[in-house]
């Protein structure tokens, strides 16, 4: 099912077959909507939300519901832009710098919802 499989809808029908005779249903409106994204949830590689200093770092972002299609955005605690888009966002080289509070963010163009924050600790 797609947005625009909205409209106004009907069936015909024949009511007699030997006196073919055709009826038509009245109208019926179709509207789809997205379904709003929800249930996003964050998960690590290493797990425990501890790295080692210079070891890479990734983050995937996951949605429970939600119809799309989805764009994702990558927030730390305290940075302006966004660090990435897509399901996953990974760090090569972390640094003493990429300690903090991390969130993903979900839209559907419609809608937005937000992860919970997944604290990393560099070691």
């Amino acid at each position: 099912l797609q947005l625009s499989h909205s409209g106004r809808y009907s069936c015909k029908g024949r009511v007699n077959v030997v006196f073919p005779l055709w009826k038509v249903s009245e109208l019926v409106t179709v509207t789809v909507r997205r379904v709003p994204p929800s249930g996003v949830s964050l998960s690590m590689q290493p797990p425990r939300g501890q790295v080692a200093l210079g070891d890479r770092l990734v983050l995937s972002c996951e949605v429970a519901m939600g119809t799309g299609p989805l764009s994702y955005s990558w927030h730390r605690e305290g940075s302006g832009a966004p660090l990435g888009t897509g399901p996953h966002l990974e760090l090569r080289h972390i640094g003493d710098n990429d300690s903090g509070q991390y969130r993903c963010r979900v839209s559907n163009g419609d809608s937005v919802a937000e992860s919970d924050s997944l604290n990393v600790t560099v070691l």
